[in-house]
């Protein structure tokens, strides 16, 4: 039997995201690897930082909450939707969430919570069919949303905001590419 890279966008992610926790300090993941706190889009690292932010972590129990949902739900939806359309998901999630919360919050996010969540939803519509709508959906979304809604009364430095806007996200595109699949 043979090793076989088989779900290129998430195994890379996950890659870049262990190296940035291991290798960058704190100062460069603030710098580098947290979302823009302001709208600034004349500044490059506005750009940067509204991609980055995904890859860093606060910490190994941060990366491995999420790195557990994302590897394994991500490479399922990589081979039914495929690579390309799976990195326009995450670029999509990741930057229309930095952007909304640049432009609604004055705190900067960090991490692929986002992305988990987005992955979750997308996953409940790997089974829909035509004029049917799946029961697990029903339940995951009630089960999700409730949660997230009932954590954001807490404080906590976890972005309930990230979750919701992956999450929508995720279920925006499964639905509208479920007709095309």
């Amino acid at each position: 039997m043979k090793i076989k890279y088989n779900a290129p966008i998430i195994l890379t992610y996950a890659v870049l995201s262990i190296c940035v926790l291991a290798f960058v300090g704190h100062s460069n993941m603030v710098k580098y690897f947290s979302s823009p706190a302001h709208l600034s889009f004349a500044n490059p690292y506005f750009y940067l930082r509204s991609v980055s932010y995904i890859t860093g972590h606060g910490n190994w129990n941060h990366l491995i909450g999420n790195m557990m949902i994302i590897l394994l739900v991500g490479p399922l939806l990589e081979e039914k939707y495929g690579s390309g359309k799976l990195l326009e998901m995450v670029l999509l999630t990741a930057i229309s969430t930095a952007v909304l919360n640049a432009f609604l919050f004055s705190d900067s996010l960090i991490g692929g919570s986002g992305i988990a969540f987005m992955l979750i939803l997308l996953s409940s519509f790997s089974n829909i069919k035509s004029k049917e709508i799946p029961l697990t959906l029903i339940v995951i979304a009630v089960l999700y949303i409730g949660g997230e809604v009932a954590s954001s009364v807490k404080i906590d430095n976890i972005s309930q905001f990230s979750h919701l806007a992956g999450g929508f996200v995720g279920a925006s595109y499964g639905f509208l590419r479920s007709g095309k699949n």
